[in-house]
């Protein structure tokens, strides 16, 4: 009873939060992309973690991660969860079904002590236009920059926390401004950047940042890859197919040429040998047989 009492005060807790729309003096952002370790501070822990409560929140989907200072095992990233000495939540390899609304809770007696430290964890990442079907010089590509978030409003983001979404390029300098890409307004949490592939575009990096008051916080990128680097009009699955099959063939036809001389040695040895019986000479019926049979095994190899 006094467990469904602390998850109904959690999740009321949780839902004011996200009925708002806002983010308190006591909120925190977190920015990441894919692969990336993230470290959430419990900053009202006590002495131990024996108190210590982790509850995870998105959309309508409440968790809790840690209870009592003990990772629950009955979640499905709990193998990427630690807790660590200072109480924090430690989370490896950030994907996006990581990002949401992380509060930090201490109980001693089922009595909730102090504040609670609270954590919205955002998500970054960068895709191609799904109906991009050829990678290749010549053809348009659009790219998408989508900040996952929940809990809290992109245009809160934006202008109450001052979050920005620019496309940069491998030496970091701003694409904005360049003539030659195409990049949706600012001041949302998805942006887009579309161009014309050149032929010096093969592993060329554009590179998408998120910014909060001019700081970059985290980054993703995508890598352009030509199927072909020396024809750009080949087609990549036809090439990746035709491999394959091409090995086999030359497989088959080595067995091929390596065991039709020891057929021939065989037989030829096997008449010989019913044809030696009758004879008075053996060895030297032999020792024609051998150089017969080599004789025949060099000249079917070289044809």
């Amino acid at each position: 009873m006094a467990e469904k009492c602390q998850m109904c005060l959690l999740g009321l807790i949780i839902l004011c939060s996200l009925l708002t729309g806002t983010t308190g003096v006591d909120d925190t952002h977190k920015f990441c992309s894919s692969g990336e370790n993230v470290r959430l501070p419990c900053n009202n822990a006590l002495s131990d973690c024996t108190s210590t409560t982790w509850i995870y929140s998105r959309r309508s989907e409440t968790v809790e991660l840690i209870a009592g200072g003990e990772k629950k095992n009955d979640i499905e990233r709990h193998e990427r969860l630690s807790l660590g000495p200072d109480c924090s939540l430690n989370i490896k390899k950030i994907t996006k079904e990581d990002y949401g609304f992380y509060i930090c809770n201490q109980y001693v007696n089922e009595q909730l002590q102090g504040t609670d430290a609270r954590f919205y964890l955002h998500f970054l990442h960068v895709f191609p236009s799904s109906t991009q079907s050829k990678i290749r010089p010549g053809s348009s590509v659009t790219l998408f920059c989508h900040l996952y978030i929940d809990g809290v409003s992109c245009d809160t983001l934006v202008r109450a926390d001052g979050v920005q979404l620019i496309w940069v390029n491998q030496a970091g300098a701003n694409l904005q401004a360049d003539s030659r890409y195409q990049i949706s307004p600012p001041g949302q949490c998805i942006s887009t950047l579309t161009t014309t592939l050149l032929d010096e575009d093969h592993n060329r990096e554009w590179r998408c940042q998120v910014t909060q008051r001019n700081e970059v916080k985290t980054s993703a990128a995508y890598i352009v890859r030509y199927s072909d680097s020396a024809d750009s009009t080949s087609e990549p699955v036809v090439f990746m197919t035709a491999g394959p099959l091409f090995r086999v063939i030359v497989i088959i036809f080595e067995i091929a040429v390596f065991a039709a001389p020891t057929v021939i040695l065989l037989q030829i040895i096997c008449s010989r040998r019913a044809g030696r019986k009758n004879s008075h000479h053996p060895k030297e019926i032999e020792m024609s047989t051998i150089i017969s049979v080599q004789s025949q095994i060099l000249t079917y190899v070289s044809s």
